[in-house]
């Protein structure tokens, strides 16, 4: 009877164990705007609680800053759920099987590249941009892949133009302007604003596609996933999500398509 009941409280013991363990969010925002891992972390801590509240489980951030970083904690399995800006390295994920979208961020599904220029008409004749230079931020941006995505689709080698890039998307109007590119590439809403109020003009724009967007790993319980899930599309239905959220920034979370993602994959050439 003594042996019955230790193997019982053992067996307990190891339930609440295995309750108890910690999932792993990792945290990438973009590289082409300035933020701190302190500033980011504090940004999702809400969402976090609300995240270990649903599941009962604890929530463990884990901010990664360096894209290939991601991509290595996203081969090796090192983080249970992933809020990823940059879409082309959520999709790489999506695509090998490792992880699935399962919301996507309210206010930014519809993010689209610009180029900007000093031309007054939008480019008719994708022919007449070989051979002039054109600005991107980050070569590993989002903003960046998709203006290479979009010079392909309309026939564009990329050896038979300049490609230059610059760290942050601020820089790219100075390059317009300086006549150092004939075309410059941002998604950033407030730059385009800036560029217009100055009598610049947008010659083009990509498709647009969804970023930031939250993947679970296929290895975590489907029940869990099932939480996940609920918890960030309802986080933008009541105060106490909305309380949750007001420190991103970010008003709400909906739900994903994979219909859309498999498009926009054979888009970006993963």
């Amino acid at each position: 009877m003594k042996l019955l009941k230790k193997l019982i409280l053992t067996a307990l013991t190891c339930t609440a164990v295995a309750s108890a363990q910690a999932l792993v969010l990792g945290v990438t925002e973009g590289v082409t705007y300035k933020a701190t891992d302190a500033e980011i972390e504090n940004k999702f801590e809400g969402i976090a609680k609300a995240l270990s509240t649903a599941t009962k489980q604890p929530v463990k951030m884990k901010v990664i800053s360096s894209y290939n970083g991601l991509r290595e904690a996203l081969k090796k399995n090192e983080v249970d759920l992933a809020f990823i800006h940059p879409s082309h390295i959520a999709f790489e994920s999506i695509k090998a099987g490792s992880y699935k979208a399962i919301a996507w961020t309210g206010g930014f599904t519809e993010y689209k590249v610009s180029l900007l220029c000093k031309e007054p008409t939008p480019i008719q004749d994708w022919a007449t941009v070989n051979g002039k230079a054109f600005v991107t931020p980050d070569p590993d941006s989002i903003t960046a892949v998709m203006t290479r995505a979009t010079l392909k689709e309309n026939g564009i080698k990329l050896d038979s133009i300049k490609l230059q890039t610059t760290r942050y998307q601020e820089a790219v109007p100075f390059y317009v302007e300086n006549n150092f590119a004939a075309y410059g590439a941002t998604a950033s809403g407030a730059v385009i604003k800036a560029w217009k109020e100055k009598g610049g003009k947008t010659c083009a724009e990509s498709h647009p596609m969804p970023i930031k967007q939250w993947l679970a790993s296929t290895k975590l319980d489907p029940s869990t996933v099932t939480l996940l899930r609920e918890t960030l599309l309802g986080m933008g239905q009541n105060d106490a999500g909305k309380k949750s959220l007001a420190p991103s920034g970010y008003k709400g979370f909906v739900a994903t398509s994979e219909e859309a993602e498999k498009k926009l994959i054979l888009w970006l050439g993963l």
